[in-house]
């Protein structure tokens, strides 16, 4: 679990680079100030997006997904307001930078199945002792 955490991590440490090379708006001033937004991004992720997404679901669903975006350029545009080496200067770079993120993670689920085959995402529930399957 912890390597998946570190992997995810610095995974967004990476895509937030790749950012602040294409988006004139995006800073990092340090790496550690990069490690830090990617860390603060992922609990923003974790924490506060999900809300977000509920309570704007029916404007979502009205532009087919595409307000996802706005949200997501939100969570960065916090991330920048809460880590003092990670600047957003406004919010037109926080959604080019929104867009940039979903091009890559993209085209990173794009590169693990070529490389990996298929990618299915699976849960699994606790499991049935009495039926010996999975809730």
């Amino acid at each position: 679990m912890i390597i998946g955490f570190l992997f995810m991590w610095l995974i967004t440490a990476f895509g937030l680079w790749i950012v602040t090379l294409l988006v004139p708006g995006v800073r990092a001033r340090s790496t550690g100030g990069l490690l830090t937004a990617a860390l603060v991004l992922g609990l923003v992720n974790a924490f506060i997006r999900p809300l977000l997404w509920l309570l704007t679901l029916p404007l979502t669903v009205l532009t087919f997904g595409l307000f996802a975006l706005v949200i997501n350029a939100f969570t960065i545009w916090l991330t920048a307001a809460m880590v003092r080496d990670f600047e957003v200067r406004d919010f037109a770079s926080a959604f080019l930078a929104a867009l940039i993120m979903a091009l890559l993670g993209v085209l990173g689920f794009i590169f693990l199945a070529l490389t990996m085959g298929e990618v299915h995402w699976i849960y699994m529930g606790p499991m049935n002792p009495q039926q010996g399957t999975y809730l």
